[in-house]
This record gives C-alpha cells, structure tokens and sequence, in this order.
C-alpha cells in the first residue's frame, strides 16, 4: 500500500486534535461543481462496465465530489488483544457511511472494486475495515436498518442506484452512523487462504437482530462488484492505551490479530 506522506501528516495532526473531520486538505470541498451530483453520476454510468464505474468514481473522489458530511468520522471503541495476550480498549474512526459521491444536497452510494476502495483509502489516509470491525462498528451504529436483498440484475448500475433510493427511503432522514444497509469489502485472512488470485472478500450487512447475512466470503473475483457491496473507511491512525498507533500494527506482520481473525 502506498502511503501519501503530506496526507497521513495531516490526519494524524487532525486526530491528535481529536477533530472528527477527515476530508483531506488536498481535496476541494463538494460545491467544486454542483452538477457532479450522485444522480448524475448513476444517469451517466448506466451503461458502463465496471471498470468504467469505478474510472468514474475515482473522477468524483479526486475532484473532491464527495460530500462533506461523510468526513465526519466517528470514534468506536473496541477490545483488542495484544501480542502479549493482554486485552485493551483500541478507538478507530470510521467513516458515517459507505462510500459516497455527488455534492452536499444530492449524493449516492457507489458500489465499487476493491482496486478502486484501495485508492481512494490511501488518498485519504485510510484502510478497509476486518470483519471485527465491521462487528464493532454495527454496534456503534446509531441508525440500525433491516438489510433489502435484490435478486435481478445484482450487478448493474442501475440496481445499484435504485438500492441507494430504497436505502433512503428506510433512512426517513435520521443522521448518525448507520449500518445494515450494505456487506462490507473487508480485509480477511481468506483472500490469502484461497486458492485463486485476486478475490474480493465481503462481510455483514446485519439484521436488526445483529446477526450479519453474509459470513466471510472470498469466492468472488476481485472484479466483481453487485448493489450490495459497501466501501467503509477507516482512518489510519487508530488510538491504543492513549497512544495513536497505524493500523498496520495491529494487524500484524502476519495478520494475525483479534482485528483480523477470519
């Protein structure tokens, strides 16, 4: 993973100061182009392969068209267990939601490749989330939604849009961290594991009753990308025993973590 150092020197200077704001300093505010609105993005990517979504997608992210709300990170606080078998608390700060693009009053929810996710995480100084984490983070959730499965057409762009639409009409408006709306592309020990290359792994989307419909699965080639995949970001810097840590330290050379258990 490529690290952007100006980036990283800013977040970690945002974090210390215990700001929830994460938009990087590099990036202009969502009002750049009012017309880059998350309908437009779907009106214009309806035809498009998935390497042409995601192409778009990295457009929108880099022309700061994202909006500003979703910097806003939140704190969630989890046990974590350290090489030395001692249990501590561990505080991440994740995004609100899942990856977003479009401008402040008229934005959408974009399913994209982990290839695309990684991208955009470095660009903005953080990570994918473990399965614990998505764990830790429906927890934390303020606003808990029933998961709505579609069944034709799981990989198009217009299933994708019309999914962010019934996503909103459950949402009604409330504001906070919310979860059960999507399956996470997750950092897992499967992809590894398995047999083939370039696998995608994908996690979650939990029931009001917190159990999640999708347990770790790392069958699906990097590439594909269906309306029920979410991107989460994680800020890098992650607070440990009072002390701001890189995630990669708790992952392990190895990944084998607590963080990183499936």
């Amino acid at each position: 993973m490529k690290n952007n150092v100006i980036i990283a020197a800013l977040f970690f200077l945002c974090a210390c100061s215990a700001s929830k704001n994460m938009r990087p300093d590099s990036l202009p505010h969502a009002v750049a182009n009012d017309s880059l609105t998350g309908e437009a993005f779907f009106k214009k990517a309806v035809s498009y392969t998935w390497l042409e979504r995601d192409s778009l997608a990295l457009e929108y992210a880099a022309a700061g068209q994202v909006p500003d709300f979703y910097f806003h990170f939140v704190a969630v606080t989890t046990p974590f267990t350290l090489p030395n078998g001692k249990t501590v608390d561990a505080t991440f700060f994740v995004a609100p939601d899942y990856f977003m693009v479009g401008n402040n009053s008229n934005w959408a929810r974009v399913p994209i490749t982990p290839m695309a996710a990684q991208k955009i995480a470095d660009a903005y100084g953080c990570f994918l989330p473990t399965p614990s984490m998505v764990d830790a983070i429906y927890k934390a959730s303020k606003v808990k939604l029933e998961p709505v499965p579609m069944y034709a057409f799981r990989d198009s762009t217009i299933t994708m849009w019309q999914h962010h639409l019934i996503i909103e009409g459950q949402r009604k408006g409330e504001k906070g961290l919310i979860s059960g709306i999507k399956k996470d592309v997750v950092l897992s020990n499967k992809v590894a594991e398995n047999a083939r290359p370039n696998r995608v792994a994908i996690y979650g989307w939990h029931k009001l009753d917190g159990k999640p419909i999708q347990p770790v699965y790392a069958g699906h080639v990097n590439w594909y990308v269906d309306y029920s995949h979410g991107i989460r970001l994680i800020a890098k810097k992650v607070k440990v025993q009072g002390a701001w840590v890189d995630y990669t330290s708790l992952l392990g050379s190895g990944g084998e973590t607590s963080m990183l258990r499936y």
